[in-house]
């Protein structure tokens, strides 16, 4: 098994232009990792994602608890990832007994998509299906998001280096940044932070979430099903992302700068 990448960042040899019409040199810069990640599920191949092999213990825990696999934590067994000749990541996570029925059930669903095109019918049904309301409610005054916005770029190791990484940052309720988990994508990033949380024993639900991508739907979903009570972004927010939180009572802020933001 070959080590994961310690940070997530390789050095690559690149030639740099200029508009003043300098001559061109070469340079080295850090790229972010990206990889094939295939995700296996008490044997069963589950997906492939396109991530940042870096923490990818915590990604499991937070893949299986976002695709509402399993109900807590403690049905989560275990998580090996390795890296694997062809190229890309292999992780192979195993759940307690009684995750394997939703397992098998959205594994069926996965199949389906490709078969024809009347099974979208019950895929766009399972995307939109009805997720019970947000029950946590927390005091969290717009001065403790800007705090948080104000301070995240200071936790942005990989982003700071590659400039291509979002971040994920689980805060407190005064803004101060407890958590922050990065990938070359949003949503990994996002069930990274997820996945932390849980095996440090953190509850989402007496935290808000700051994100540095724009809100689309399917974070706001996540932020549900995880119980989040607040949802920061950076970057704006979609028409379904802003319906789907007021209906399910999520509290959801977009735009998030350091001296404004906006709240749905």
């Amino acid at each position: 098994m070959v080590p994961m990448p310690v940070d997530g960042a390789r050095p690559f040899v690149l030639r740099e232009h200029f508009a003043d019409g300098a001559e061109p040199r070469a340079i080295e810069r850090a790229l972010i990792e990206e990889a094939p990640v295939a995700v296996e599920i008490n044997g069963i191949g589950y997906a492939v994602m396109m991530a940042t092999p870096v923490d990818l213990e915590d990604y499991a825990l937070g893949f299986c608890l976002s695709e509402q696999l399993i109900a807590s934590p403690e049905e989560f067994l275990s998580a090996d990832a390795s890296s694997v000749d062809a190229g890309g990541w292999m992780l192979r996570i195993q759940l307690s007994a009684s995750g394997a029925g939703p397992l098998l059930e959205r594994a069926r669903l996965r199949l389906s998509e490709g078969s024809c095109g009347l099974c979208g019918i019950e895929s766009l049904e399972q995307v939109m299906r009805p997720l019970p309301r947000i029950a946590a409610e927390l005091d969290v005054a717009p001065e403790a998001m800007f705090r948080a916005v104000e301070a995240l770029g200071g936790h942005q190791i990989l982003g700071r280096e590659t400039r291509a990484a979002h971040a994920a940052a689980l805060c407190a309720t005064d803004g101060q940044i407890v958590l922050v988990r990065e990938d070359v994508g949003r949503h990994n990033a996002f069930d990274k932070l997820l996945g932390a949380a849980a095996r440090r024993g953190l509850a989402i639900e007496d935290h808000f979430i700051l994100l540095t991508a724009r809100c689309s739907f399917e974070l706001v979903q996540k932020a549900v099903v995880a119980g989040c009570p607040l949802l920061v972004t950076i970057s704006a927010a979609s028409t379904l992302a802003v319906e789907q939180a007021r209906s399910h009572g999520l509290r959801l802020a977009s735009l998030a700068r350091s001296d404004s933001l906006l709240e749905a």
